[in-house]
């Protein structure tokens, strides 16, 4: 495998991971773009991305199968008078390891030659990696001819339009093809043949008059080889941009880089870079909404109210399904809110129903300790409060019979039986107090923890029902994008650039050395 092989394929596992991730979250049109682009360049890999498939095209005599042959320097394409000659595709290839690619072109076998394998020319050495095309006639009469060059001139990666004196201006191969070829320059050659049958004086003014022409079909730069198959004016010229075209890398490699970056770009279209949402931001909100629909304070006041009556049986009654159902729309319009609606609609259906919420708000809240009990110094403060009562009920009426003489004690012991009366009392309002105390402090701890104990049970229904669903979808949404990201080229990428022939001083676009993104050639039918 070469390292643009490597490249590639890392590239298209990439994007068909992020594929897999993203699945029906994306538009069915994107989906079928990219599964497409995945599955084409994975195709292409298969066959080796170091071929530079080249096309001959033109209309009937243009010379096309004369030029093949003069590239090629065989006689195998075929060349006859009678028209149209034939309606396959002829190939010539100068690699050993082709057949897979010109199987995938529907190239049948005895219509193919392997330029290494009969010649070993040294000159040669530089076309390695070439498939070079011979097209039925583009403006044949013959049935299915047509149909042969429309299903051919996608999948080639270099066309060279093979036009003559006579028909160059034909308005069949500009409105059906070349107009529609706007932006394709830098995969277009157009190669005007029979150059010897115009005088030398007019030919200057000819190749300009193509070249007008092209521009006014949008095609800008395209270079233009005045051509003769009889007397080899300009084949030099065109096996020198052939040359210098497979020299660098692969026309292939690009187009297929390219294919990549445009599915990757696309598939970044429906995973925005920014997803301003987290859970830690919105759980305290949310828990307070689902609190109040299940009465969460309610219930802790009651059991605050029952530890310090001693009485009451406070419980959980069924939250309010129009709150949960409000809650569960404002979780999924906060995390959607940057999504594309095919993620929204994933997420509204990766979350528990509001039915499934309220239902699992019940279960948690059945849980948490309704405790109505009371302190467990309960006894201890109610016997110390009867008997500071009782003494000083005692007390009180000794002193009372001691000052109405009826005891018999002295002056003084009647004064201590009443402080010790009044102390007494006193006591058992100091008991009775701190009971008070006790209990009022226990109905308030209890309470807290009934709410803090609920809130944590909500939370952790919110957690499993909405929270966790949730995090998935964006984590897959981000893991999406990172691995479109992977699968995108961001590097620069290198511009045409136009290099003088030494032989003719010509001047034609090449790619600089580096990266080309070759957009996909797709010619519209007329």
């Amino acid at each position: 495998m070469t390292s643009h092989d490597a490249t590639l394929g890392a590239r298209t596992e990439d994007l068909g991971r992020a594929l897999q991730i993203a699945g029906s979250r994306l538009d069915d049109s994107v989906f079928g773009k990219v599964a497409s682009s995945v599955a084409g360049v994975r195709e292409r890999l298969a066959l080796g991305v170091d071929h530079t498939v080249v096309a001959l095209a033109g209309g009937t005599g243009s010379g096309k199968s004369s030029t093949f042959n003069k590239i090629s320097r065989l006689t195998f394409a075929d060349v006859g008078v009678k028209r149209p000659t034939t309606a396959k595709v002829t190939a010539c290839s100068w690699s050993d390891d082709a057949a897979p690619l010109l199987d995938w072109l529907g190239v049948e076998r005895e219509r193919r030659i392997t330029r290494s394998g009969e010649l070993d020319a040294a000159d040669d050495a530089s076309l390695a990696g070439l498939v070079l095309l011979d097209l039925p006639d583009h403006d044949s009469v013959a049935p299915g001819h047509r149909d042969v060059v429309d299903k051919v001139l996608p999948l080639v990666d270099l066309l060279v339009w093979v036009v003559d004196p006579q028909k160059y201006a034909d308005d069949a191969l500009h409105t059906g093809y070349l107009r529609d070829s706007s932006g394709m320059q830098a995969s277009t050659v157009v190669v005007l043949n029979q150059i010897d049958t115009v005088p030398v004086g007019q030919r200057n003014n000819l190749v300009n008059d193509v070249k007008r022409l092209l521009r006014d079909d949008g095609l800008e730069n395209v270079p233009v080889v005045a051509a003769s198959t009889k007397t080899d004016i300009g084949i030099a010229d065109l096996r020198g941009l052939l040359e210098q075209t497979v020299a660098r890398r692969s026309v292939s490699a690009g187009r297929a880089a390219g294919e990549l970056d445009a599915a990757a770009t696309l598939l970044l279209s429906q995973t925005p870079a920014e997803v301003p949402w987290h859970i830690d931001t919105v759980l305290e909100r949310e828990v307070d909404a689902l609190a109040r629909a299940a009465g969460l304070e309610s219930v802790a006041a009651q059991v605050g109210a029952a530890v310090r009556n001693g009485y009451g049986s406070p419980e959980f009654r069924a939250p309010d399904p129009d709150s949960i159902a409000l809650s569960r729309a404002r979780w999924l319009n906060g995390a959607g809110e940057s999504l594309k609606p095919g993620w929204r609609r994933s997420l509204g259906a990766s979350v528990a129903g509001a039915s499934e919420v309220a239902a699992a708000v019940s279960t948690a809240l059945q849980g948490v300790t309704l405790d109505t009990r009371g302190p467990t110094t309960q006894p201890l403060t109610r016997r110390l409060a009867l008997g500071s009562v009782l003494v000083a009920v005692v007390l009180g009426i000794a002193t009372v019979l001691a000052a109405m003489g009826l005891l018999p004690v002295g002056e003084t012991w009647t004064t201590v039986l009443g402080v010790l009366a009044v102390v007494a009392a006193v006591a058992a309002l100091v008991v009775f107090l701190v009971a008070v105390q006790l209990r009022r402090a226990l109905a308030a701890r209890r309470a807290q923890g009934v709410i803090a104990s609920g809130r944590a049970a909500l939370e952790r229904v919110l957690q499993q029902t909405l929270g966790v669903p949730t995090q998935k979808l964006l984590d897959e949404h981000r893991a999406v994008r990172e691995l479109a990201q992977s699968a995108r080229d961001d590097g620069p990428s290198a511009p045409l650039r136009l290099e003088e022939n030494a032989t003719t001083g010509q001047r034609i676009p090449v790619p600089s050395t580096g990266t080309v993104q070759m957009s996909d050639l797709r010619i519209a039918r007329a």
